[in-house]
């Protein structure tokens, strides 16, 4: 497949013999030529572990310092008090039973995170096949299954992004965007290695982190020492 003229562009700028600092890697970036809209930058750290195994996932959640640089749509489902509590925090859509057909029916996708009051999951449940494979199930360990919705939406509208392993043992997300500027982008950096990191399985033997590498959404890869 032949490629575009600014990716051989930003190719150039790039010894894919060489492994850079996150620092080095970032003001590359900045150098690349733009496009016509804001690109997000992207980090895929492989990890030495095998995903296959209970003991050796990899997933959790962390607010970072700069944001993302995209507003999140949450949607809560809760009720009573939990509802008008949400609504008071920023949730952009609120609801119960009655969003259930909406999803199933209407392929509504006008939110880009479910937050849940624990009793609302039997409802949610029902919607699995369809939210778990867009990754919207909410869960417990990403802090999206909770009494208390206030701190759950004002962390996620403030930043927060979940990491997890993929099936080849990768975790991909975004870290900002390329307008943030590399400082800005080094501290969110530094903040989701440093929660991967820590997030270190006690079954994990050898080298936990295996590579780094960072991109934008349509630039080439750059590998960090």
């Amino acid at each position: 497949m032949k490629k575009a003229k600014r990716y051989l562009e930003c190719e150039k700028l790039v010894d894919k013999s060489k492994n850079y600092s996150a620092l080095e890697a970032l003001q590359i970036i900045e150098k690349m030529p733009k496009l016509k809209f804001d690109e997000t930058v992207e980090l895929h750290v492989k990890l030495g572990v095998d995903s296959k195994q209970a003991d050796q996932q990899v997933r959790g959640t962390v607010v970072l310092p700069n944001g993302t640089g995209k507003t999140q749509r949450v949607l809560v489902f809760a009720k009573g008090d939990k509802a008008k509590e949400a609504q008071a925090a920023g949730a952009d859509f609120v609801g119960a039973e009655e969003l259930v057909p909406k999803i199933q029916n209407e392929n509504w996708f006008d939110y880009d995170v479910i937050v849940a009051t624990p009793d609302m999951m039997g409802v949610i449940g029902r919607l699995g096949k369809i939210l778990g494979p867009k990754g919207l199930m909410p869960n417990p360990k990403s802090g999206t299954v909770t009494m208390d919705v206030t701190k759950a939406i004002n962390e996620i509208k403030s930043g927060k992004v979940e990491y997890r392993l993929d099936k080849t043992n990768i975790i991909h997300l975004g870290f900002g965007k390329v307008s943030f500027g590399s400082e800005k982008l080094l501290q969110n950096y530094e903040t989701v290695i440093e929660a991967i990191e820590k997030a270190k399985p006690s079954a994990a033997k050898g080298q936990y982190i295996k590579s780094i590498a960072i991109t934008t959404t349509m630039g080439p890869g750059i590998y960090i020492s």
